[in-house]
C-alpha cells in the first residue's frame, strides 16, 4: 500500500497542482481546504505525511500544527509546511510550531521531491527501529529535585499494569541511586559494573545479568550510592549507547530517569529516545529555565518528529504559582499534565517501600499517571502503524 500524502491548501490551484505532483510520485492523496478538515481527516485517516499551508481562513497552518502535535494519535506525523511566506520570523514560528520542514513557495519540483522523500524515509526508519527494539522513553528536568525519578518510576509501573507489556527502568547516574533506598531494595551496582565493562562486552546476556527484579514486575538497572563513582565515567558515552540498546532488545518500553540535562551522555540520550518527558515545576524561575531546554530539544526533533512531553510537579501548596497557560506561553510548549502536592503520599510512599502509585492505588496521583501511561501508549501505537 503506498504511502498517504495529506494536502492542506486553501488555494484550489494549488492543492490541484499537489495532487497530481504527489500522485505521479506513486503516492495517495489527500485534501483538505482548511484546518479544521485537515485535523479531522488526520484522526481519521492516519497520513503518512501532512503538506501543509499557513494562510487558510479561521485557523492558520501554525495553530494547525500546534494541535497536531498536542494529541497523542496524530503527535508524530511529519509536516512539511509549504507557504510563500518566506520572512524568519516565520520560518521561527513554523518550527516552533512542530514542523518538521519549511518550505517557501515557488519552490524547484525536485526540491519539493526531495524532502517528501526525506521525510517518509524518517518515518519509515522510526518504524521499522521499534519492530526490532523496544520504545525507550526519557525523563529529564532543566534541573535536580523536580521528581524525574519518581515520574520515571512510577511511570514504568503504571505502564506494566496498565498496558500488560514488559517494562523496564533505567538509572543513569553512577553513586546516585535513587530508588534503591526508595524501594528498600539490597545494595546494587548494576549500572556500573556494566560501565566498567569494554563496550563490546555489553552483551543483551550481561544486561540481563544486572537486572533488579521487584514485587511489582518492572525490572530495574540500578546504579550504586557509592559517591566514589561519580567522576568515574564522565567519557562512558559509548557504554550507555550499547547498555540502552541491549535493554531495548529486552522489553517493549524501556523508562530512563536521566535526571538532569547536564549528564555526559546527554547527546547519546537525546538520539536513542523516541520520546521525552520534560518536568517542570509552576515556578517563574524554573519555567524559564525549562524553557531553554525545550529550545535545545526541538533541535534534536523532540516536538516535531518524537513526541515532548511537559509535565508540570507542584511539590508544595503554596498559592502564588504560574497557571498552565502562563506556563505554556512562557515554554512556547503545551503541557501534558500537572501533578498536584502530594506531601503525604510521598511519605507513606517512602514507609512502605513502594512506588506512589501502588501505595495509594485509587488516589489523584495514580489516576494522573494513568492518564500519562495512556498517552504514552497512543504514542508508540501511532509510531507502530
Amino acid at each position: 500500500m503506498s504511502e498517504r500524502i495529506l494536502l492542506v491548501d486553501d488555494d484550489a490551484d494549488t492543492l490541484k497542482f499537489l495532487k497530481l505532483f504527489v500522485k505521479k510520485l506513486g503516492f495517495e492523496a489527500l485534501e483538505a481546504p482548511d484546518g479544521m478538515t485537515a485535523l479531522r481527516v488526520a484522526h481519521e485517516q492516519h497520513p503518512d505525511l501532512i503538506i501543509l499551508d499557513v494562510m487558510m481562513p479561521g485557523m492558520d497552518g501554525f495553530e494547525v500544527a500546534r494541535t497536531l502535535r498536542r494529541h497523542p494519535d496524530t503527535a508524530l506525523i511529519p509536516i512539511l509546511m509549504f507557504t510563500v511566506r518566506s520572512q524568519v520570523e516565520d520560518k521561527l514560528a513554523g518550527y516552533e510550531a512542530g514542523v518538521d520542514i519549511y518550505l517557501t513557495k515557488p519552490v524547484h519540483p525536485v526540491e519539493l521531491q526531495a524532502n517528501i522523500s526525506a521525510l517518509l524515509t524518517k518515518k519509515k526508519a522510526r518504524t521499522d527501529a521499534l519492530t526490532r527494539r523496544g520504545y525507550v522513553v526519557g525523563v529529564l528536568a532543566a534541573k535536580g529535585g523536580l521528581g524525574a525519578s519518581t515520574v520515571a518510576l512510577n511511570l514504568a509501573v503504571t505502564f506494566r499494569q496498565k498496558q500488560k507489556k514488559k517494562v523496564i527502568a533505567m538509572e543513569t547516574r553512577p553513586g546516585q541511586s535513587t530508588w534503591r533506598d526508595e524501594l528498600g531494595l539490597a545494595s546494587a551496582s548494576g549500572l556500573e559494573n556494566l560501565l566498567n565493562l569494554n563496550p563490546n562486552e555489553i552483551t543483551t546476556a550481561q544486561v540481563e545479568k544486572q537486572l533488579v527484579s521487584n514485587t511489582f514486575g518492572v525490572p530495574l538497572l540500578l546504579a550504586s550510592n557509592d559517591v566514589t563513582q561519580l567522576s568515574n565515567f564522565t567519557n562512558a558515552a559509548i557504554h550507555y549507547e550499547a547498555i540502552m540498546e541491549r535493554l531495548s532488545e529486552l522489553t517493549d518500553l524501556l523508562v530512563i530517569d536521566i535526571g538532569v540535562h547536564y549528564h555526559p551522555a546527554y547527546e547519546v540520550f537525546t538520539r536513542l529516545c523516541h520520546e521525552m518527558i520534560l518536568i517542570t515545576e509552576p515556578q517563574p524561575l524554573t519555567v524559564k529555565r525549562t524553557r531553554s531546554l525545550v529550545a535545545d530539544l526541538k533541535t534534536r526533533d523532540f516536538g516535531s518528529a518524537k513526541p515532548l512531553d511537559v509535565v508540570t510537579m507542584n511539590r508544595t501548596r503554596a498559592e502564588m504559582t504560574m497557571s498552565v497557560s502562563q506556563i505554556e506561553e512562557a515554554l512556547g510548549h503545551s503541557v501534558t499534565l500537572g501533578f498536584p502536592p502530594a506531601p503525604e503520599l510521598a511519605y507513606l510512599s517512602m514507609t512502605r517501600s513502594t512506588p506512589m502509585i501502588l501505595a495509594q492505588p485509587e488516589g489523584v496521583i495514580a489516576k494522573q499517571f494513568e492518564t500519562l501511561a495512556d498517552h504514552l501508549a497512543r504514542h508508540i501505537g501511532a509510531v507502530q502503524k
